[in-house]
């Protein structure tokens, strides 16, 4: 507004010059069309000014239009958080600027959780079990999303894969079921179904099953071997490669590994997706278990070899392990699952999940062997 009024007072201006300086006084015609020169500039005043206070009704009518408001910051319920994947995800949750409930079974497991996540003010963390159905639904007031992450490999007399698998998520949908939480992801076991042979695998699948019938949407990530950083994976593939030789147990036994940052990507898309049903994931390239702990010693410039034991062998340790000890180290269902033959096409979970693409193998060993 304020240029467009100097500029026509300066086109005045020097139309005035022009007339005083050409204007000869004899004709009447040469003062006629100087002054019909100055009346078009006058009008384009008029116009001009006309113009600005257009400019200036629609920019009083735009400050009383109404402003979009900005979105909230997402809201994210997390159970068994407290594990490495469940830290990581709520790491890049918070660097997101979501704010977060993380689910813990003890207080010593809240006090650890909090001071790896260096008591950030977006991270509210709660100590309950998981049969607390009231208090679960206080805990997910407001949450957007939900995610299970409870889970275990190896059962005990007091933890059940029953107990932790199919109670926690009967427990979680009863806790949601009339909160705001759209979305449920629940992290499983590549392999698990009803129908397995396996028992934690059965178990798993069971869980599924139960958070699939559930009115809220829900979608279950099949995962193999995950490696994370500092987590137990990649603390026993470091192991391995520093050793000149190790046995092991059916060493041409399929692994497909994925990269921890690769599966909280994966948990984050299918809740913002809100994708409904299973996928199986996994990452890029399927070997042996023998060659993973050369590629793993590969990646730390050494060499190594890998004795391999039939499966029965350990089969049979694992059943006396049950047999005379209240808590074996190893029992036949842990073994059975770290069996498991990985070996999938990863190109529809990628697709569905909007993963462009997933960490090679080199790369997360480089990121996480040491």
């Amino acid at each position: 507004m304020s240029e467009e009024k100097p500029t026509q007072t300066s086109e005045l201006g020097n139309n005035s010059e022009i007339l005083e300086d050409t204007t000869n006084p004899a004709d009447p015609s040469s003062v006629t069309s100087a002054h019909e020169s100055v009346g078009e500039s006058s009008s384009e005043q008029e116009q001009a000014q006309i113009r600005v206070d257009d400019s200036d009704d629609l920019a009083q009518r735009d400050e009383h239009q109404p402003q979009e408001e900005p979105k909230p910051p997402e809201s994210w319920f997390i159970t068994g958080a407290n594990g490495n994947l469940g830290q990581r995800l709520i790491r890049h949750l918070l660097a997101e600027g979501a704010s977060v409930t993380a689910v813990v079974r003890s207080g010593r497991a809240e006090e650890s959780l909090a001071r790896a996540l260096n008591f950030n003010k977006q991270l509210r963390i709660e100590v309950i079990d998981y049969a607390e159905t009231m208090l679960l639904a206080q805990a997910a007031y407001g949450a957007q999303y939900a995610v299970h992450l409870v889970g275990i490999l190896k059962a005990t007399k007091s933890s059940t894969y029953a107990k932790a698998h199919e109670a926690s998520c009967t427990a979680l949908i009863r806790a949601l079921k009339d909160t705001s939480v759209e979305h449920i992801t629940y992290l499983s076991i590549l392999g698990a179904k009803p129908s397995s042979g396996n028992a934690c695998l059965a178990s798993k699948g069971k869980a599924e099953r139960i958070l699939h019938r559930s009115p809220i949407t829900a979608c279950t990530l099949r995962v193999p071997m995950v490696i994370g950083e500092r987590d137990y994976a990649s603390k026993m593939l470091a192991q391995r490669a520093n050793l000149k030789s190790s046995v092991t147990f059916r060493a041409s036994s399929l692994e497909q590994p994925i990269y921890a940052g690769d599966v909280v990507d994966a948990i984050c898309a299918a809740a913002r997706q809100s994708l409904d049903g299973g996928l199986n994931l996994a990452g890029p390239e399927s070997l042996t278990r023998e060659d993973l702990y050369k590629r793993a010693a590969a990646v730390l410039g050494r060499s190594t070899s890998v004795r391999s034991v039939p499966v029965f062998v350990g089969y049979a340790i694992a059943w006396l392990l049950e047999l005379f000890s209240a808590e074996p180290p190893i029992t036949r269902a842990m073994l059975g699952v770290l069996d498991h033959d990985d070996q999938i096409d990863v190109a529809k979970a990628q697709q569905m999940l909007g993963l462009h693409e997933l960490t090679d193998l080199d790369t997360m060993l480089r990121k996480t062997i040491r």
